[in-house]
């Protein structure tokens, strides 16, 4: 399954965003987040593809509130979360920082994960108890592990506190480097790599940690939310993340987080 997966991702961002790339006119959602023609079609054409490789349920960025509600409920035993384009900001904008994110989840659990950058034509991907792996190669590829204050970590500082924001962003942060990519699914594949040291995030949908958060765990990694060490007992449509791939970094980072919120 998971081969096939692979494949039509990596076919329909071939065929349907690379051409639009640059191409495409954005417009805004009632939320105020972008999206595209290119989001639309990858969309449609991946959800009828997934379909057939596994029936079931499809809950999309692209859906209504209600309609992924109602997919969610009806899919405990099995769905897939896709997310068409995470990082349309980048896409229209032409910053190569963007992917295709596919989760086959069941029980609430992501069993089989996929994140595809198209422009770099990195895949990322992972399936529980076997390991994740970059484009045929095993996870993490990084393997110096820095001290805290030596790591780089990617924090998104928007859904933040002020009160940790301002931690994050003074002299005294406990590590080296901030960055922030804007894409959610690219940043937890970056992190299980070890590209990444530490990462933070205030909140996300299920379509943003689905896929990564599983590739993370995959190759090794460590992962909680704000409120709760189980990152799977946080709230399902506004998940918060503290993560990092070395189990010491992990607890050192958790615990300064809980303790700046």
């Amino acid at each position: 399954m998971l081969e096939a997966v692979v494949a039509a991702v990596k076919s329909v961002a071939q065929q349907e965003i690379l051409p639009r790339y640059l191409r495409v006119a954005r417009q805004r959602k009632a939320d105020g987040s972008l999206f595209t023609e290119a989001d639309i079609v990858t969309q449609e054409v991946l959800s009828r593809e997934l379909r057939v490789i596994c029936p079931g349920p499809v809950v999309a960025e692209e859906m209504t509130e209600q309609e992924q509600k109602d997919r969610w409920e009806a899919g405990d035993a099995g769905l897939w979360c896709l997310d068409p384009i995470d990082g349309t900001t980048n896409f229209v904008n032409g910053l190569p920082y963007f992917a295709v994110s596919v989760a086959l989840m069941r029980h609430g659990r992501s069993i089989l994960g996929v994140v595809y950058n198209p422009v770099s034509d990195e895949m990322f991907y992972a399936e529980k108890g076997r390991g994740a792996h970059l484009n045929g190669e095993r996870l993490p590829i990084k393997e110096h592990v820095p001290a805290l204050r030596g790591a780089i970590a990617n924090v998104d500082l928007k859904r933040l506190s002020p009160k940790l924001a301002q931690g994050i962003c003074s002299p005294a942060r406990p590590f080296s480097s901030q960055r922030n990519y804007g894409s959610c699914a690219l940043e937890w594949c970056y992190t299980a790599a070890g590209r990444f040291d530490l990462y933070l995030h205030g909140g996300q949908k299920l379509w943003d940690y689905a896929a990564g958060s599983l590739i993370l765990e995959e190759a090794g990694g460590h992962m909680c939310g704000f409120n709760q060490d189980d990152f799977w007992a946080e709230p399902l449509w506004q998940r918060s993340a503290i993560a990092a791939l070395d189990p010491d970094l992990f607890l050192q980072w958790r615990d300064w987080v809980r303790a700046h919120q």
